[in-house]
């Protein structure tokens, strides 16, 4: 019964704004090399992304920022990954420091075409406890849209290349976000994730040993199956076709799926680090959440867990809303004090 209701739920949630765009399916080659003339795509992608996640770290490096730049409460820098769009380039996010001292603060991470405001009341919530917060704004939405898009389609898209470009600059972003936190003089740094946030976070996690101790609100070990089966991608999988299977797309995208970095992050020393997922997400499908949560007890990882029993959209709904700030605010609380 409350399957069925919160499916029904899930369901009106994701179609009661949708003005997804079915964009069609290129390689993108472009987006991860100049030398791809000639060569078969296939076997491209497959060798980067070996090559990839063997040498993760390069992937995933932040350079050195020259240019950050903090008015009204909104900070600003040149992305250390530049992309076709140049509104894209330039990284926004809202800091809400605290009155206090500058002992913690918690980086935030939005959900896929979150709203410009979207966690503000979260980040006041990290002030009242005496932690300072800072929301930054992923790729290709709020500011950094471009023109020609009305969703941040570009963040994941039929495009292999660019989605891998697109998360790859997602956590580029986080980490130089999390190094200006640390410039300012904070001792610990925390960090939130939600949905494909949570996926940022994770990579930014398993590669950033400045975090002190994350939150990874929904679950997900591969973004290809996520979009293959979950509720809100089906226009990137109908884009996708024929043209890729399944399988491939794992391999290709594993550059940015959490399950390729369970070996480095049970290497890394234990942090503490909470994973919520819901038991009747069609966006995230719990499925796909289990498997992940699997991987982290098989690889030994030290980890918190909650299973809430409702969906991807009626996670923000009461009183689930509630219940899952509970649980973010209260571990981060908890570590960073």
């Amino acid at each position: 019964m409350l399957k069925r209701y919160m499916h029904k739920r899930e369901r009106y949630h994701a179609f009661l704004e949708d003005n997804r765009v079915v964009h069609p399916f290129d390689w993108g080659t472009e987006y991860i090399t100049d030398n791809a003339e000639g060569r078969d795509p296939r076997e491209l992608f497959s060798e980067f992304s070996k090559y990839t996640i063997e040498h993760s770290e390069d992937f995933f490096c932040s350079p050195e920022i020259a240019d950050y730049s903090l008015s009204g409460g909104l900070l600003t820098w040149t992305s250390g990954i530049e992309t076709p769009s140049k509104e894209n380039n330039t990284v926004y996010a809202s800091y809400f420091p605290s009155d206090g001292d500058k002992k913690a603060a918690v980086l935030v991470l939005p959900h896929w075409n979150a709203k410009a405001g979207t966690y503000f009341d979260l980040c006041k919530v990290f002030n009242r406890l005496g932690f300072s917060a800072l929301r930054m704004t992923l790729p290709y939405h709020e500011e950094r849209k471009p023109p020609e898009l009305e969703r941040a389609d570009y963040l994941v898209a039929p495009n292999v290349g660019r989605t891998l470009q697109s998360l790859r600059q997602s956590v580029v972003d986080t980490r130089s976000a999390v190094r200006w936190l640390k410039s300012q003089g904070y001792e610990k740094i925390g960090l939130v994730g939600t949905s494909i946030g949570s996926c940022v976070g994770f990579f930014a996690f398993a590669h950033d040993m400045q975090i002190d101790t994350a939150v990874f609100n929904h679950v997900s070990g591969y973004v290809a199956d996520v979009v293959w089966e979950g509720l809100s991608t089906y226009h990137v999988k109908e884009g996708i076709g024929e043209n890729v299977g399944l399988d491939e797309l794992r391999e290709y995208w594993l550059p940015i799926s959490p399950m390729a970095y369970m070996e480095r992050l049970a290497k890394l020393p234990p942090r503490p680090q909470r994973y919520i997922y819901t038991l009747y997400d069609l966006s995230f499908p719990v499925d796909l959440s289990r498997d992940t949560m699997n991987a982290l007890r098989r690889h030994k990882i030290k980890h918190s867990k909650a299973a809430i029993p409702c969906g991807h959209y009626t996670l923000g709904e009461k009183p689930w809303v509630y219940y899952d700030g509970y649980k973010i605010v209260s571990f981060l609380r908890k570590h960073l004090k």
